[in-house]
């Protein structure tokens, strides 16, 4: 454009504009030039971001409703085929005349199970998604505390200090689940206000402790105690994971431990 401009200039126009004239308007030209070509450029670019955006969204839908799928699959679905397995051992169990109490206890744990998989699941979906920090565990233990305790009605002090890198992603839903499991069961058993939660790590592993101010609990082994699922649950889940969970209970309180030794963190 600015070769075509100083040929015209110097062809044609000399008689009419000075060189200083002709120098000005030069880059007048080129500007309103490249005001012309780059606006349609501009827009074609916007509507490729919003485009690619939209792509963007449209993935992570996808990937939130596999995760669900895959949650929901392994939880309550897997849990509700066990139920209906033991509710027609129960009925033939019934049909024969040999019902026991054993086989209802199972049905109440298998129920307790998918009420569990069930609540974690929408705990999980109200958790918001704000960006890249959202999924840091300490954001998503604090989010999940506030959940339960505005469900359960007790007063939460979080005191947390341990790195979302030495958790694997299995290993932050799980303990995710063990804390919410000792907040509910503690409500259940202990009726207690105030809960204190610590998460610490040292050369050797690390340690989260679920402690509160209630009554205790009033059996020497409460993981043994009938109707206790919610314990035993927890405690099952603990051991599948290569982890270790103690239960302290007194007067003064109560204090759930889960933990890890073995490895350097």
């Amino acid at each position: 454009m600015v070769g075509i401009w100083e040929i015209v200039r110097h062809q044609f126009l000399m008689p009419y504009l000075s060189m200083n004239m002709g120098n000005y308007l030069t880059p007048v030209l080129v500007f309103l030039f490249s005001i012309v070509l780059l606006l349609p450029l501009f827009s074609l670019m916007e509507k490729n971001v919003q485009e690619l955006e939209q792509e963007r969204m449209l993935k992570t839908a996808m990937e939130a409703r596999e995760a669900l799928a895959k949650e929901l699959h392994d939880g309550m679905a897997q849990s509700l085929f066990l139920l209906s397995v033991r509710i027609d051992r129960l009925e033939q169990k019934h049909e024969r005349g040999e019902m026991n109490g054993e086989m209802i206890g199972q049905l109440k744990k298998t129920v307790h199970e998918v009420n569990r998989y069930v609540r974690q699941a929408i705990s999980n979906l109200k958790v918001p998604v704000t960006g890249p920090q959202s999924s840091l565990l300490k954001l998503s233990v604090q989010e999940q505390l506030a959940q339960i305790a505005r469900e359960v009605s007790i007063d939460v002090a979080l005191d947390w200090d341990l790195r979302e890198e030495i958790f694997s992603p299995s290993e932050q839903a799980e303990l995710l689940s063990c804390i919410r499991e000792a907040m509910i069961n503690v409500r259940k058993h202990t009726r207690a206000g105030k809960v204190a939660i610590s998460g610490r790590a040292d050369e050797q592993g690390w340690r989260v402790a679920v402690s509160d101010d209630g009554a205790g609990i009033r059996h020497e082994d409460p993981f043994a105690v009938s109707g206790s699922y919610g314990l035993q649950i927890m405690k099952e889940r603990t051991e599948g994971m290569g982890w270790t969970l103690t239960l302290k209970s007194g007067d003064s309180g109560t204090i759930v431990e889960i933990a890890k030794r073995g490895t350097s963190v």
